[in-house]
Parts: structure tokens; C-alpha cells; sequence
């Protein structure tokens, strides 16, 4: 929270707010001392929740969620319900099909003691399922591994996740 005031310091003279508003900070406020479940570190609740606890309306949560995101102050994912539905085939018979529902997103803070907090571009622009987007339990970052190439095609590769990293690196 602390952090959050003082992303919302101005930064910019003519500019009345920082890199987050006053109501993106009531949001990170409401995920922080209304949803989030230290114990567990589950913190999943909707639009509409969190609209209602910080004040704002569910347009303003998507926004504020981005704002947060790209200031480095949290992440999430998107949680999926798998339903089985009855259906009617091509050929007239009745049969299920499987369907992934969105029910909400679960969020995770990232640690202000961090050595580097990620910036990136914010996940709300792509669609379900992409390649950066993190996934649950473990979110946390893959490491290089320390042994020697044994064949070119290894050390090809580890020059490219090498690349990879210094690229996301460069956005921390």
C-alpha cells in the first residue's frame, strides 16, 4: 500500500495523479484487506466485488487492474470452470460437449522487497490461453540451467532462452 501511495504522487507537471489514480489505489486496497487470504494466498474475487468494496464502478476495476499491473504491484490469471454440456450432434442424436467458463481472475502481489518487480505490458490486451500468461500454482520465473551443451542444437537453444530472459529482464 505504501508503494501504491506513492505511485499516485504526480509526476508530470499539469498531470493530477501519478502512475495510478486515488481510485486505483482504493482497488488495490480492497484486494489487499478485503479478498486477499494470507494464509492461503488465494485472492480471486469478481469485477462487480471489488467494484462494490472499493467504490467504482466494474468498468473502473478493469482499468485500475491494468494501471496496477503495469506499475508492477500485482499479476493474475484467468480461472477456468470445465462444464459438460448436453448438445444435439450433426446427425440429430443428442450427446455432451465440454466448454471452459471464465469465472474470475486470481491475483498475486508482488513483494515490494523484491529485487526487481516485473513491468509488462498488461495480460487484459490478449486472448485466454497465451503464451505469457502465468499459470497457477507456481508463477514463478524458469531458471538457466548450469551444465554445459552437449550437442549445438542445446546450446542453440540456450542461447535463445538466454535472449529470452534478458528481454523480459529488460522490462523489470
Amino acid at each position: 500500500m505504501t508503494r501504491g501511495r506513492a505511485l499516485m504522487r504526480k509526476t508530470k507537471k499539469g498531470k493530477h495523479y501519478g502512475a495510478i489514480t486515488a481510485k486505483d489505489y482504493a482497488v488495490l486496497g480492497a484486494l489487499l484487506f478485503q479478498f486477499a487470504n494470507w494464509n492461503t494466498g488465494f485472492c480471486f474475487p469478481s469485477y462487480e466485488t471489488i467494484a462494490e468494496v472499493a467504490g467504482c464502478s466494474r468498468s473502473h476495476v478493469a482499468v485500475a487492474i491494468k494501471r496496477l499491473e503495469a506499475a508492477g504491484l500485482l499479476t493474475w490469471v484467468n480461472r477456468l470452470k470445465w462444464v459438460r454440456e448436453r448438445c444435439v450432434d450433426l446427425f440429430g442424436r443428442d450427446g455432451l460437449q465440454k466448454r471452459a467458463l471464465r469465472t474470475s481472475n486470481s491475483y498475486r502481489f508482488f513483494d515490494p522487497g523484491e529485487t526487481a518487480i516485473l513491468q509488462f505490458s498488461s495480460k487484459s490486451k490478449n486472448q485466454t490461453r497465451t503464451p505469457n500468461q502465468d499459470s497457477l500454482p507456481d508463477m514463478e520465473r524458469p531458471t538457466t540451467p548450469q551444465t554445459a551443451p552437449s550437442t549445438k542444437l542445446e546450446a542453440s537453444l540456450r542461447r535463445c532462452f538466454d535472449l529470452l530472459n534478458r528481454k523480459s529482464g529488460d522490462r523489470a
